[in-house]
């Protein structure tokens, strides 16, 4: 078994505690689902929000998931560069896979999908 890396991003529409939670919410579940991937397979969660997310912690949301209670995860704060996508949520998923890293499915999700165009199916 390997570990591998899946990445993930979303935006959200604007920082409020809800908002954040169901947009990280729906990004794991969306990562886990299309690489088939259960909690007991994940070795770590990343989560990192642009500096204008505050509102909340992005992990709630992933250590409430039904399953995922042991899973460890943590937040952070992407760099601040000029002229990056505002209200950003990302995720670098660690999981142990068979999966060859050239089919790992990396997911993006609402503009998070102009980070990465070349990763889109």
């Amino acid at each position: 078994m390997t570990v591998r890396g899946v990445r993930g991003a979303t935006t959200v529409v604007s920082d409020q505690p809800e908002i954040v939670l169901e947009a990280t919410k729906s990004l794991v579940l969306e990562m886990a689902k299309e690489n088939s991937i259960a909690p007991d397979e994940i070795v770590s969660v990343i989560v990192s929000t642009t500096r204008d997310i505050e509102s909340t912690f992005p992990a709630k949301a992933v250590r409430t998931l039904d399953g995922w209670k042991y899973v460890p995860v943590m937040c952070t704060h992407e760099m601040d560069v000029p002229g990056s996508m505002p209200l950003c949520i990302r995720i670098l998923m660690h999981v142990n896979s068979e999966t060859h890293q050239k089919n790992i499915k990396h997911i993006y999700l609402n503009e998070a999908v102009r980070l990465r165009p070349d990763l889109q199916n």
